[in-house]
């Protein structure tokens, strides 16, 4: 078996060097008595970036979004959010089983917008037969649309319609910094029209576990709890939280590398025949069409090179900060052998 080259997610990374000497270092106390200072550093440092007033630390993503939809939202309550969102699509229904929670999806466009007229129509008015529509879920970037990135404006239209409805507003920002480094929109900018948003530490941050989400004093007080309800309060959790100080600090500008990476990945399938535009692809995520994704992803492997896949006729490629150029010139060529395409 060759090496591998593992493009099926950001989430495979490794800590880095300096991530690993501060773990080693770091200053812990307990997380869920809000006494371990290394967590309550990265936790100011966080809110400080996305702009707002305090964050939480939680273990994962899928935890960061299922407590912001739990605490903004009472069971019985509906939520608005795009049918290729990542809450509805990879979280195993947690909104609905744990929160009691009803999602309502609206068609995502190829480029991860909303029609902002299809929110306005899909939210509920006040009946005794209805739930109430209390929460519109948005997400930037786009994974299911091959890492879409909207804009500030494009979020901006849409929940400015969300905030005349009435309805609170989440991002689900996993790769937020990813949207900040290609748009040169800093991500308090982009976050700064949700009630709450969320980013993760483990994916092109490239640290081990983690994510935050961050609002109001008010709301990541109630998240707290929400957190601790669900499993989530960690006890010395500084020793984890060291390395997404370093993340905030060395990691988000070197995203651009992967951006890079990825383009020149998609330039390549491109001239081996495959049907993608490399223009189309706008940070870190290459989503391919391919005739059986499946089949295509286990030929793959054998020839050492590890991807997902999103549907029956698309394949995924992630670039990450353990993929170099090298690796992607690598990589094709390992495609072109396993899978060559008719021209």
């Amino acid at each position: 078996m060759p090496d591998i080259i593992d493009l099926r997610s950001d989430t495979v990374t490794r800590p880095t060097p300096a991530m690993r000497d501060a773990m080693a270092r770091a200053e812990v106390g307990d997380d869920v008595y809000s006494e371990d200072p290394t967590v309550n550093a990265l936790e100011a440092a966080a809110a400080a970036r996305m702009g707002k007033e305090a964050a939480l630390y939680v273990p994962s993503g899928t935890m960061a979004n299922l407590v912001a939809l739990m605490t903004h939202c009472r069971p019985g309550d509906e939520v608005l959010l795009g049918d290729q969102a990542h809450i509805i699509r990879a979280e195993v229904g947690g909104a609905a089983r744990l929160g009691g929670l009803l999602l309502t999806t609206i068609p995502n466009d190829p480029d991860g917008m909303l029609d902002p007229a299809a929110i306005g129509r899909a939210a509920r008015n006040a009946n005794l037969h209805h739930p109430p529509t209390t929460l519109l879920a948005l997400e930037n970037t786009q994974n299911f649309c091959g890492g879409a990135v909207l804009t500030r404006e494009q979020l901006e239209s849409q929940t400015e319609v969300a905030a005349g409805l009435g309805l609170r507003t989440h991002l689900d920002g996993a790769r937020v910094f990813n949207a900040e480094v290609a748009t040169g929109t800093p991500a308090a900018e982009i976050v700064a029209s949700f009630d709450s948003a969320s980013f993760c530490l483990s994916k092109g941050l490239g640290c081990p576990v983690g994510s935050l989400l961050c609002g109001d004093a008010a709301f990541i007080d109630r998240a707290r709890r929400t957190r601790k309800l669900l499993g989530g309060g960690m006890r010395q959790a500084g020793v984890l939280a060291a390395a997404g100080l370093v993340a905030l600090h060395q990691m988000v500008d070197r995203l651009a590398d992967d951006h890079r990476n990825a383009r020149r990945l998609a330039a390549g399938l491109a001239e081996l025949g495959f049907a993608i535009d490399p223009a189309s692809v706008q940070s870190n995520i290459v989503a391919l069409p391919v005739d059986d994704a499946a089949a295509w992803r286990d030929r793959l492997a054998e020839r050492g090179v590890l991807v997902s896949v999103l549907s029956a006729r698309l394949g995924r490629l992630v670039t990450h900060a353990d993929v170099s150029e090298p690796d992607i010139d690598e990589a094709l060529d390992r495609i072109a052998q396993a899978w060559p395409v008719p021209v």
